[in-house]
């Protein structure tokens, strides 16, 4: 049976690369060396310098050793990730300010390129010329609803203007 599988599918690049159990990696198990325990005497890396405002879980009581080089939170999307970061990370009070943050973020950067004199290429950067290259109706049916949504929204202000 398992040959008339790797047949019938054999059109699929890739398509039983992990059938032979002798060239996979975790098999046969992992043979028992002891140097699973030389790892009791591992010492912590030198701690990274924080030479801007890093924002950490409230369950660890301090930065992670190494954690790169973060742009320190600014604007109204930093006051968000602020107030997210006093909750724990099991809580939607954590993660939505975060996802929040984030599209604001997007619209702080694009006033901040038009304060800086450049006029940012918004299509490309959302990524619409390969969504028209490889999803016209996709991006047609994208259009398409934020038209009738525009257009909904317009009627009604507009019709609540008049009934006034």
């Amino acid at each position: 049976m398992e040959n008339d599988m790797s047949q019938k599918y054999s059109h699929i690049k890739g398509w039983g690369i992990d059938a032979d159990p002798e060239n996979e990696p975790t098999y046969p198990m992992k043979h028992y060396t002891g140097d699973d325990h030389r790892r009791l005497d591992w010492q912590r890396p030198p701690q990274q310098l924080e030479n801007v405002e890093v924002l950490h879980s409230n369950e660890r009581p301090y930065v992670s050793a190494v954690f790169g080089a973060p742009l320190p939170p600014r604007g109204l999307s930093g006051v968000l990730r602020r107030k997210a970061f006093k909750y724990s990370e099991s809580r939607f009070a954590h993660w939505l300010p975060l996802l929040l943050a984030d599209r604001i973020n997007v619209a702080e950067g694009f006033l901040d390129d038009l304060r800086r004199g450049h006029i940012p290429n918004i299509l490309a950067e959302r990524g619409w010329n390969a969504a028209w290259k490889y999803n016209r109706k996709g991006v047609l049916a994208r259009v398409a609803l934020g038209t009738l949504l525009a257009a909904g929204i317009a009627a009604a202000v507009l019709a609540k203007r008049r009934g006034k």
